[in-house]
């Protein structure tokens, strides 16, 4: 015999679309070097994930494929964030700060088909881009005053502004991954663990609790650890639901 209630999947679709209604005024902020602070409401965020995430789909990724981040704290960082799982696709979070063996090695053994880098971080990228064997596309953030876009890869706002939004999220298993992250490889090659939907709702629900660092929609977080070396379960679910400075 089953339990007939709360048949409810635990997925981050479920956290984006509460928020989209509840807190579509409230704002973001993130800091990019040499520019003013950039400040834009939920509503805003949640049209730019739902155009992410249907450009993703027009240049090729499918549920279950791996797009990977090579990029500092942003809004550009959080819209993959959200964007990547919700569609079906892993979001595959890449530390930068990795010898550049082990970062060919995570992205290939990971499996990454599209590579979302910021351009600051690309002299770290450029030197193994050819021995990527899984990459198909690479998509650049200018994330400074002065970046440039390499020859051969897609600027991430063109992406966006010629991309057709996605309509309606894909329902999902809640045991899908939605996640995946590498260790540094201090003992052998770095090793990867993989985050379902259904542990990253439970978690998020965790840190709400007033007896853990009950986070709620009422105090500003400032996320200052680098996302790529925390990649956790409890991060997406909690981050999105506060006021938030990136970077």
């Amino acid at each position: 015999m089953k339990g007939l209630m709360m048949d409810y999947p635990l997925t981050i679709t479920q956290f984006f679309e509460r928020s989209r209604r509840l807190f579509a005024k409230k704002t973001l902020a993130t800091r990019i070097p040499d520019r003013p602070l950039f400040r834009y409401t939920y509503a805003d965020f949640a049209d730019r994930v739902a155009r992410l995430a249907g450009a993703l789909r027009g240049i090729g990724v499918r549920p279950g494929d791996r797009v990977g981040t090579f990029m500092w704290n942003s809004h550009h960082h959080l819209e993959a964030y959200w964007a990547v799982p919700m569609m079906g696709a892993v979001l595959h979070t890449v530390n930068f700060r990795l010898a550049p063996h082990d970062i060919t090695y995570v992205i290939n053994h990971g499996g990454d088909r599209v590579l979302l880098v910021g351009a600051s971080v690309w002299p770290l990228l450029e030197p193994v881009r050819e021995n990527l064997t899984t990459v198909r596309e690479i998509v650049v953030v200018r994330d400074t005053a002065d970046a440039e876009v390499p020859a051969g890869t897609i600027e991430y706002e063109e992406l966006l502004r010629t991309a057709t939004p996605l309509a309606d999220w894909p329902r999902l298993d809640e045991r899908d991954a939605a996640g995946m992250c590498y260790t540094s490889g201090t003992t052998g090659h770095p090793k990867g663990v993989v985050y379902s939907h259904r542990a990253i709702y439970l978690h998020s629900l965790g840190m709400a609790q007033v007896d853990s660092p009950g986070v709620s929609p009422s105090p500003a977080s400032w996320w200052a650890r680098p996302r790529s070396s925390a990649a956790r379960p409890r991060s997406p679910g909690t981050s999105w639901r506060s006021r938030s400075a990136r970077r």
